[in-house]
């Protein structure tokens, strides 16, 4: 072997430098980088179970302000809703009250123009007492008292009423 150039007691020192060297470097070198690396994949490892905790928190997060969304929703569909039936009710409301309010109006006014009517009627009553007073006196000549008169003619307007009454 010394032909192919092998020494072997260089060759023995050889391999307990390199072992002495592996020992060394697995010692400094191969432990520092391994504790570095499960570090660092511990690290990863917690950010991503983070990463998956924030993640869930977000989805229920953003569950639980879809369902007050929707309930809010539901909450001012039912107010527009109330609003509409209240406004519906204090129409109607209204309505009954302003057709009470004319047909109030109108029973009185009507109650006017009877009234209104009720004194023209006695009123030319009156008037055609006199001059039906007047005319019999002119045509007679002679003079009755006025009450007898006023008896007279009261009898015959009431006789004329009645007859159109019952036409």
């Amino acid at each position: 072997m010394e032909q192919l150039g092998f020494h072997w007691p260089s060759l023995a020192v050889y391999l307990v430098n390199f072992s002495i060297l592996l020992v060394v470097l697995y010692a400094v070198g191969y432990k520092p980088i391994l504790r570095i690396l499960d570090q660092r994949a511990e690290r990863i490892r917690n950010s991503l179970e983070e990463a998956e905790r924030v993640k869930s928190e977000s989805e229920e997060r953003q569950e639980e302000m879809r369902r007050e969304l929707e309930q809010a929703r539901q909450e001012g569909q039912a107010l527009i809703s109330q609003a509409r039936d209240l406004a519906t009710k204090f129409k109607e409301e209204e309505r009954e009250k302003a057709a009470g309010e004319a047909e109030a109006f109108l029973a009185k006014a009507r109650g006017d123009i009877e009234r209104e009517r009720d004194n023209a009627m006695e009123e030319l009553r009156g008037q055609f007492a006199g001059l039906a007073i007047t005319a019999a006196e002119k045509v007679i000549e002679r003079s009755l008292d006025e009450k007898a008169h006023r008896e007279i003619i009261e009898r015959v307007l009431d006789e004329t009423s009645q007859v159109r009454g019952e036409k």
